[in-house]
């Protein structure tokens, strides 16, 4: 223990040592940079640049370099923080189209551009699962998916079969059907003439 107070004590003397003048040396001046905000006028910037030249001028070639790596380090903070923030303003505005709306867009290049269609399963699943929904696939595109469920095949065709006859009995079973579900129950009618 007294050997750690001693050494403590020792490093203390030095640093004030290193702190004070010697004597017959003048002083140095510890000059500390002010910060603008972003708000400050063109005339306070121009006035704190005089500042700083003059400042940079006072300090030894040493200082002057600590001076220089803490200014670029504070510059490659601040590119870093706009990056983050242009980033995050590009995230939340993402381009990416919903399963939905690509599902709607492979019905119509089904029915436009049969020589560019491909065949897509997640596609054709979300379309026979959602068939029924008004709000998800609209009048406009369920004429088409018609169409395309008249070349329907294999057990897809069969699955939507059952599927359809199961809902037109759990929609007989409610007493009183609300709009939606008329609109439904026409759906299902339809998608059961045309497949069965």
């Amino acid at each position: 223990m007294a050997k750690n107070k001693s050494k403590a004590e020792e490093k203390n003397k030095k640093k004030k040592l290193a702190e004070s003048p010697a004597e017959g040396t003048p002083p140095k001046k510890k000059k500390l940079m002010p910060k603008v905000s972003d708000e400050g006028s063109d005339e306070a910037v121009s006035e704190v640049q005089t500042t700083e030249n003059r400042d940079i001028e006072d300090l030894t070639p040493e200082e002057r370099r600590v001076l220089e790596r803490k200014l670029k380090k504070e510059r490659k903070k601040e590119e870093k923080r706009l990056k983050r923030e242009s980033a995050a303003v590009e995230e939340e505005e993402p381009n990416k189209v919903s399963a939905g709306g690509l599902s709607l867009q492979y019905l119509e290049s089904w029915s436009k551009k049969r020589s560019e269609w491909k065949f897509q399963k997640t596609r054709q699943t979300w379309l026979l699962l959602n068939m029924y929904d008004r709000e998800k696939v609209p009048d406009k595109y369920f004429t088409i998916l018609l169409d395309y469920l008249g070349g329907l095949k294999g057990g897809a065709r069969d699955t939507t079969v059952k599927k359809a006859e199961a809902l037109i009995k759990e929609c007989d079973k409610s007493e009183t059907p609300e709009e939606s579900d008329l609109h439904k129950m026409e759906r299902i009618r339809e998608v059961l003439q045309l497949l069965s």
